[in-house]
């Protein structure tokens, strides 16, 4: 099926797309101590080129110490149907700063090139929003999950931009009694979407303290939303199962109704589902027992940062950052994860410290997943201050990039030894790297309508 409009007819066609060449990442300075500007990374991922597994370009964001974090499209298989739109911009937001950077990644994408900045003072003073989080597109709008107030405090809201890169407003109708906010995902063809809590900005930007959970200063609740009505409407209370609530995904199939969360303090898979009926249901489908650690005075939680599912909604993969471990689980049956693949990077545990010639400081924290399925990029980097108290040595060592070659077939994982990008060789010193896109899209930026 042809057309004209940015992504793909269906997930099933996208996992026939060309394979990825070009990897974007973002790297940071904010915490290192460098004076420098973060920037977008651009790395030739073409086996056959000289430059392979190297930073071929990187885009700097002007300012300094905007922690950027996540990013986003301006437009995706959302828009498919739409010849006038393209995938052309990654919106990178400066968490700390509030600064939006729309970066042409379009024009040439081997050397992308900032083209214009939303100013975080304007997104406070017209919205009463800050700390840019998850972007996500729908036809030409894009929604970005605020995760604070002007002033740092909870619970944010959602930012709307028109596909002019043009403040609208807030989209939300109203957050009901929502206490936090975090990550974001919908699925239009049931009307729902769904959110996660971290912290307010105020809570989590100085550094992670164990007591302020106890203190109910991070989030374990998921919400559900009348997508259409812009408003909350059910809210799962997750428990000592689902402390601090993190990434969520819904199947790529639109028509699935069944989505997962991964609770990083807890180390836990929260699995939900709508049945036959219509009412929505959660449960745990996925519990990482904590490990014993000599210097700590507890067992090290795995800390689930991260999860994602290949296009095909076959399978489900997490990381332990704490721990150092990247799981795959075939859930072709959600409420039954079958476990089939796992590999070490860093961590706390000594499994692994040094991947490639490269010693990993830090655990694998983002990974992002060819569209189809066989290769998986992992970055060590979670958040500066989390990174600096956890993880000390980051500051000097910097962080790396490293690819896992995944068996679609039969499950299984194992680490490519031609690939490992080591952000501590950088010109500028060593930086630290987080999110990663691609030109053509990826596991994580497409909603079909």
């Amino acid at each position: 099926m042809e057309c004209c409009g940015p992504g793909y007819a269906s997930p099933q066609e996208a996992m026939k797309a060309p394979r990825e060449k070009l990897l974007y990442t973002i790297a940071i300075y904010t915490g290192t101590g460098i004076q420098k500007p973060d920037y977008l990374a651009t790395i030739d991922n073409d086996p056959e080129s000289e430059t392979y597994s190297q930073v071929i370009s990187r885009c700097e964001v002007p300012g300094i110490g905007d922690e950027l974090h996540h990013m986003g499209w301006n437009a995706c298989s959302s828009c498919f149907d739409d010849s006038s739109m393209s995938r052309k911009y990654l919106l990178v937001p400066g968490v700390r700063s509030s600064n939006i950077h729309i970066i042409d990644c379009g024009s040439d994408p081997r050397n992308p090139s900032l083209y214009k900045v939303i100013d975080g003072a304007e997104i406070k003073a017209k919205t009463n929003l800050s700390a840019p989080h998850t972007v996500h597109c729908l036809g030409s709008e894009i929604i970005i999950s605020m995760l604070g107030d002007a002033q740092g405090n909870a619970p944010g809201g959602y930012l709307h931009i028109n596909k002019d890169f043009e403040i609208v407003g807030r989209w939300e109708n109203s957050m009901g009694d929502i206490k936090f906010g975090y990550d974001f995902w919908y699925q239009p063809r049931h009307n729902i979407m769904v959110s996660s809590e971290w912290a307010a900005p105020n809570t989590f930007m100085p550094g992670f303290d164990l007591e302020e959970v106890g203190h109910l200063k991070y989030g374990r609740e998921i919400h559900l939303w009348d997508f259409e009505k812009k408003e909350p409407k059910e809210t799962f209370y997750l428990g000592e199962d689902g402390l601090i609530p993190l990434e969520v995904r819904f199947h790529h199939d639109p028509d699935s109704s069944h989505g997962f969360v991964g609770a990083a303090l807890s180390a836990n898979i929260i699995h939900w589902w709508k049945d036959d009926a219509g009412k929505w249901h959660w449960e745990k489908i996925i519990d990482v027992e904590n490990e014993p650690h000599p210097d700590w005075p507890i067992p090290v939680p795995g800390v689930i940062s991260v999860i994602l599912l290949s296009m095909d909604d076959k399978y489900l993969y997490l990381c332990n950052w704490l721990h150092g471990d990247i799981r795959q689980y075939d859930i072709s049956d959600p409420h039954n994860p079958v476990f089939t693949g796992q590999v070490w990077l860093g961590g706390l545990l000594g499994n692994a410290p040094t991947v490639n010639g490269v010693k990993v400081t830090g655990g694998p924290q983002m990974i992002q997943l060819s569209l189809d399925g066989k290769r998986l990029y992992v970055t060590t980097s979670l958040f500066s201050t989390w990174d600096n108290q956890f993880y000390p040595e980051i500051r000097t060592n910097g962080g790396c990039m490293l690819q896992i070659d995944c068996d679609t077939e039969n499950g299984g994982m194992k680490i490519n030894q031609d690939f490992v990008v080591d952000f501590g060789k950088e010109p500028n010193g060593p930086s630290r790297c987080h999110e990663t896109r691609y030109p053509g899209g990826d596991c994580t930026s497409d909603i079909w309508i």
